[in-house]
């Protein structure tokens, strides 16, 4: 599965004549999702404290847990002292009725609970402190390169920083790698203990198309809100979702209207593009040495770019071949390199893979295929 982190490009808007909205947060980020493209950002790459936008990696690693089979949703995992004493936001669970896992994600996600943080972390890794080592591990493996993990609730702590652009990141593989649990973000409140608590993301009450994700609140990191949107394109046969990172904010109210201003300024201002899809051929390449002379070329998932909106004229593909391609070949091989350009702008990369095999010729045209190749 291909890692959004990996693919993710800023797309020239500015040069092309769009400017983003002013927004009031010390550091921003717009990711188109569906193309996986940056649209907007400022100060995108500055370590700050994210704190609660912290449990997205908590989460992540949660429903891994149970994808995996290491946790079940009914399970009732114990209440540490480190747990029930935890400060700040809590789901309050009784050391006496330990909570199920599933009464868990919701306090975590739902309510931010910091003590079902804490309880879901142990439960996966045995103590908090492992939990941590395995947010740092797949934080690296997802290429967040400015974000550090020191617990799993987003308590300050000088070793506990995270971007903006991280984020984006972070959110947008949650959503992809786990559609069904991400379902719970859009829960607007949430009853535990008979303690009724609301969500903290106030655009899931005022956008209809708003289902996640998460707030997050410190002294030192002002009111934080990762968003994400999806909605019809107009002429388009797909939804389009895009993720806002606000970092910052000064207040809860601040941080939910500059997030509004940031995802409106993308929907109204920029269109996504469906150029190829997964398995579609993109052309055919020849073959030496094989059983067939060519073999089709395509990409293994669907690939969009995102333009300013009315000027899907200036997109362009090319493809940059692996050659000479000798048989055998494998299906899904990679046979070179496609990219899409906007103007001058290299928008997008995949590997172009062949969409079927080649198995090796007889010996007479083997052969001859041998001879021709000394001659090129």
């Amino acid at each position: 599965m291909l890692l959004l982190a990996a693919v993710l490009r800023p797309l020239p808007l500015a040069a092309q004549g769009l400017t983003p909205p002013e927004i009031a947060a010390r550091s921003w980020f717009l990711l188109d999702v569906t193309s996986g493209q940056a649209l907007a950002e400022h100060q995108a790459d500055m370590r700050v404290d994210p704190a609660s936008l912290t449990k997205l990696m908590t989460a992540y690693l949660t429903f891994t847990a149970i994808r995996n089979g290491r946790l079940a949703l009914d399970a009732r995992p114990p209440v540490s002292d480190k747990a029930y004493r935890a400060i700040g936001s809590r789901m309050f669970v009784d050391p006496r009725q330990p909570a199920s896992i599933e009464e868990l994600l919701n306090g975590m996600i739902v309510q931010s609970g910091n003590d079902a943080s804490i309880i879901l972390a142990e439960a996966a890794a045995g103590t908090e402190q492992a939990f941590v080592e395995r947010m740092n591990r797949e934080a690296q493996r997802m290429g967040l390169a400015n974000t550090s993990f020191a617990n799993s609730t987003g308590l300050p702590d000088p070793q506990h920083y995270a971007s903006a652009r991280d984020m984006a990141v972070l959110a947008a593989n949650l959503i992809r790698d786990f559609p069904d649990f991400y379902q719970l973000y859009s829960k607007k409140s949430y009853t535990y203990n008979n303690i009724r608590q609301e969500n903290r993301n106030r655009l899931l009450f005022v956008d209809p198309t708003v289902d996640g994700v998460k707030t997050g609140h410190t002294e030192a990191a002002g009111y934080c809100l990762i968003a994400s949107s999806q909605r019809e394109q107009a002429g388009a046969d797909f939804k389009r979702r895009l993720v806002s990172v606000v970092m910052g904010a000064a207040s809860a109210s601040a941080r939910a209207i500059e997030s509004q201003k940031l995802l409106t300024w993308g929907f109204q201002n920029t269109d996504a593009v469906r150029v190829y899809d997964a398995r579609q051929p993109v052309g055919r390449y020849s073959v030496w040495k094989g059983a067939a002379d060519t073999v089709g070329g395509g990409l293994t998932e669907p690939l969009f770019v995102t333009v300013p909106r009315g000027r899907t004229d200036g997109v362009r593909a090319e493809i940059e071949r692996l050659e000479p391609l000798v048989a055998p070949v494998s299906k899904d091989q990679r046979i070179g390199t496609l990219r899409v350009r906007i103007g001058s702008q290299v928008a997008a990369e995949r590997p172009l893979v062949a969409l079927e095999s080649v198995q090796p010729a007889g010996l007479l045209k083997r052969s001859w295929d041998t001879i021709q190749l000394w001659f090129k």
